[in-house]
């Protein structure tokens, strides 16, 4: 990333404060599968993530999610979640992407929408 969009853009990973901060004072804790980095100060008083890529907060599984808000102290490197059969894998929110749900009939839908059925009339003043 140039110098120049690091100083001035925090959605694109981290900033020049960040990354300062990151390397006085954080210790890494781990990393997820998303290639996510998390830290923590000393003592753990405060926890942060440097995200690769977008800041898009969904893109933190729950497990980690529990960790940055002190829901659990343990890392999941260290502690991970026991994991139900049933449980489906942590995919990130694609709300506003081109993998978002398109209904039928919405005018992102690049198939012809159908004509109105006899159910419709129209109202005339």
């Amino acid at each position: 990333m140039s110098l120049l969009s690091q100083f001035f853009t925090w959605w694109n990973g981290s900033t020049i404060g960040t990354d300062l901060f990151t390397r006085r004072f954080g210790e890494k804790v781990g990393e997820d599968e998303a290639g996510n980095v998390f830290y923590q100060s000393a003592g753990g008083v405060r926890r942060w993530v440097v995200y690769n890529g977008v800041a898009e907060a969904s893109r933190i599984s729950p497990d980690w999610h529990g960790w940055l808000h002190h829901t659990w102290d343990e890392a999941p490197t260290e502690a991970p979640l026991p994991r139900k059969a049933w449980e489906k894998d942590h995919e990130a929110n694609p709300t506003g992407t081109p993998a978002a749900y398109v209904p039928p009939g919405s005018l992102r839908t690049p198939a012809q929408r159908p004509r109105v059925s006899g159910d419709y009339e129209a109202w005339s003043p």
